[in-house]
């Protein structure tokens, strides 16, 4: 049983929730989100599922989630239960993970060797849940996940997910399972496909849009209502998992449709997507909830889709910052990975973010990029000190993890030393101008590793987590695979360049 604090804090926080289903039935699903509860409740996606699984007959849906500090090197977890029967994850059935990018697999370790539920699917027998992932994960390079489940849902989850758990359920055996869900579209059996990845499934667009059904305070979006306004993207930005080429395309969901899925109640509305801002009647839409009293957020703000009526729609919205990405530091290096922000539309958003009152202007930025130099953070500091002229600028700054099925698929990372140079000419340049604020260079190479990697990286992750989870544990396991943090340079990049990215590669040679 878990203590008393943990009881005491489930119950609190089950008591603010809006909008949980309660149900029972007889085939219980553990819903696993392999970090702390504020980070999966504010998951579109968990909350999805969630839905889905609630809605089929015969199913009941009970959700887990790692502890609050469970996330930290080091930390010691208790046995981890489903919030709604405080139930151990070993009397399920069936668990369903989802998993968002790469450094939760951590979590999901932890989870799992905390519940007493062994780790690796090799070492599981017909007494443990079988263990069916999914998440936005498998858009990307899901095969570090593969060996610690038995299954995974390649892609959106809509349609398929009932399918495998209806499959499950029916089986008489973890190997019957198996044995059928090998068989299905848009699903990886690791046991069976070894490292062949089927296609991401894309849902029928009568399924759109996914919407949250759980509000709650203690999440990282306060009792906001989320609700897509697209899926997908229109863009071709090279370093992105979700571009143009990815699922279709973008698809919108009309505006008429996104009004009438609000609840009633709701006093906060979010907007997701990949490209929300280019959703062609974005500003009607805001505009019609702000004057309906809602407060508005969106999950991604093009800089030239920021025009004038735009940001007046989201200050009625009630935005206090106006946040969008500057990406790479210099023009050279947005133009390499087809960015279409320019400094014109970040100096207009400037201006408009201070005409509307807004408090700042942040922005992302990315450093690292192939081909990066000093003289590119040179002019991100000129530029950006510029911008601290109009209004305060609070830059928000991440190293840059190439990822599978983009055009900048298996470039090297820059190396820890490298990004950290450029992290502190960066800040000494705009000190007393930007509020600069990065994030860590070594737990981003850990990111990389894994992004590129596969079952030997996934397996390495979990002697890391092991040993306690610090840096210095994945440098030793993943330096046993010849990984270093001090990365190796564009020009030992050795794998074939696909056709898109061959004007990358003459770009790239230009540059020495």
């Amino acid at each position: 049983m878990p203590s008393e604090a943990t009881r005491k804090l489930i119950r609190a926080r089950l008591a603010a929730e809006i909008g949980r289903i309660e149900r029972s039935a007889p085939t219980r699903v553990a819903l696993v989100y392999p970090s702390p509860y504020h980070v999966g409740m504010s998951s579109l996606g968990y909350q999805s599922i969630y839905a889905t699984i609630q809605r089929m007959p015969g199913f009941a849906c009970e959700r887990a989630f790692l502890a609050d500090e469970g996330d930290r090197p080091g930390a010691t977890i208790e046995r981890p239960v489903t919030y709604e029967t405080l139930s151990e994850l070993g009397q399920f059935g069936i668990l369903a993970v989802s998993v968002a990018y790469e450094m939760e697999l951590a979590g999901l370790v932890r989870l799992l060797d905390a519940a007493g539920i062994p780790a690796f699917a090799s070492e599981r027998d017909e007494r443990a849940p079988f263990i069916l992932a999914g998440g936005p994960l498998t858009f990307s390079n899901p095969l570090p996940l593969a060996p610690f489940v038995d299954a995974i849902v390649m892609g959106e989850g809509e349609g398929v997910t009932e399918r495998c758990l209806e499959l499950i359920a029916d089986a008489r055996t973890k190997a019957d399972a198996i044995a059928a869900l090998a068989n299905e579209p848009h699903v990886f059996v690791p046991a069976v496909h070894g490292d062949t990845l089927p296609t991401p499934g894309t849902c029928d667009d009568a399924l759109l849009p996914a919407t949250s059904v759980i509000r709650t305070p203690h999440t990282e979006l306060s009792n906001m209502f989320l609700i897509e306004a697209e899926r997908g993207c229109s863009r071709g930005c090279t370093y992105c998992v979700m571009r143009r080429s990815t699922n279709g395309g973008m698809r919108l969901v009309p505006k008429e449709t996104i009004f009438e899925r609000i609840p009633k109640d709701a006093h906060k509305v979010g907007l997701v997507g990949a490209a929300v801002s280019d959703h062609p009647r974005i500003v009607e839409i805001v505009t019609t909830l702000a004057e309906r009293g809602l407060k508005v957020g969106l999950s991604s703000l093009r800089p030239d889709r920021l025009k004038d009526e735009f940001v007046h729609a989201l200050k009625l919205a009630g935005y206090k910052t106006l946040t969008t990405a500057l990406d790479g530091p210099s023009e050279r290096l947005r133009d390499l990975i087809e960015r279409r922000g320019r400094e014109p539309h970040y100096l207009q958003a400037a201006e408009r973010a201070k005409k509307h009152g807004m408090d700042c202007l942040k922005l992302y930025l990315m450093v690292g990029l192939p081909g990066e130099t000093d003289a590119d953070i040179d002019e991100c500091v000129t530029f950006v000190s510029e911008l601290s002229k109009i209004v305060p600028i609070a830059l928000g700054v991440a190293p840059f993890c190439s990822k599978r099925k983009t055009p900048l698929d298996n470039m090297p990372f820059a190396g820890v030393r490298i990004v950290e140079a450029r992290l502190a000419r960066l800040r000494r340049g705009l000190k007393g101008r930007a509020d600069v604020r990065p994030t860590s260079a070594r737990w981003a190479w850990v990111e990389w590793v894994l992004a590129q990697g596969g079952r030997p990286e996934g397996a390495a992750l979990a002697a890391a987590v092991r040993a306690g989870g610090r840096f210095a544990d994945y440098r030793r396991v993943f330096g046993e695979l010849g990984k270093t943090p001090e990365g190796t340079g564009y020009a030992e990049a050795k794998t074939p360049i696909a056709p898109e990215r061959l004007k990358l590669k003459r770009q790239l040679a230009t540059i020495g």
